[in-house]
Formats: C-alpha cells, structure tokens, sequence
C-alpha cells in the first residue's frame, strides 16, 4: 500500500546526504507512479536511477517528462482537470531536479489522499 512521503524531510534529507538520498527518492517516486497508475514506465525504481548515473542525468529528463505526461493521463482518466505537466517537469528538472521531485511528489500525495476521499 501507498503511503503518502513528507517532501520537506525528503528535501533536508537529500541536502544533508549532498545528493544522495535524492537517488532513493527517485526510485521510490518510479515505483509509485508505476504502481498508481497500472502503466509501467520504461524502467523500474532502480533501472531509472542506474540509468541516470550513467548517462550522466540525462536519462532524468525523459525520466521527468514521463512522470508529467504519467500524472496528466492518471488525471485526465479520473475527471481531474491536467494541464502538461510533462513539460513544466522537463523544465524545473534543467535548472533545479529537487523542486521536480518535490512537485512529483506532491502530485502522488494528491493522488493517494484522494485514493482516500480527502482530496
């Protein structure tokens, strides 16, 4: 079962670690979304962050477009109002990764709250 992850602990933790927890939460953001959704992302958790080191972060920004465009087709399927995210992940993943995991992050909170029915 999904539970839902305090972004503020994720973001001191991945500052304290000088990065490294930010890997970890990368895995955890890829499994959730695969499991939320039902539509697996190309990659796993793990093959997602395995990938992003070797391809020097590259990787990270089709990682992080998939995740919008995974979040937008969730939302559009469910009668929730999507704009493309896809390309606002893309964008904030350029210039800042961490505000990128941390609005993923947001958009699964939502997601499972609403799994819920607090929405």
């Amino acid at each position: 079962m999904l539970e839902e992850r305090s972004i503020p602990l994720y973001i001191v933790l991945s500052i304290i670690t000088c990065g490294i927890f930010a890997f970890v939460w990368l895995a955890m953001i890829t499994n959730d979304l695969n499991s939320i959704t039902g539509e697996q992302m190309p990659t796993s958790g793990g093959m997602t962050v395995l990938l992003v080191i070797v391809t020097c972060g590259i990787y990270g920004l089709y990682w992080a477009y998939k995740c919008g465009e995974k979040i937008d087709n969730y939302k559009q399927a469910n009668g929730i109002p999507s704009s493309n995210s896809g390309i606002l992940y893309l964008i904030l993943y350029l210039l800042f990764q961490i505000i990128t995991f941390a609005l993923i992050q947001d958009e699964i909170n939502k997601i499972i709250r609403r799994g819920r029915g607090t929405y």
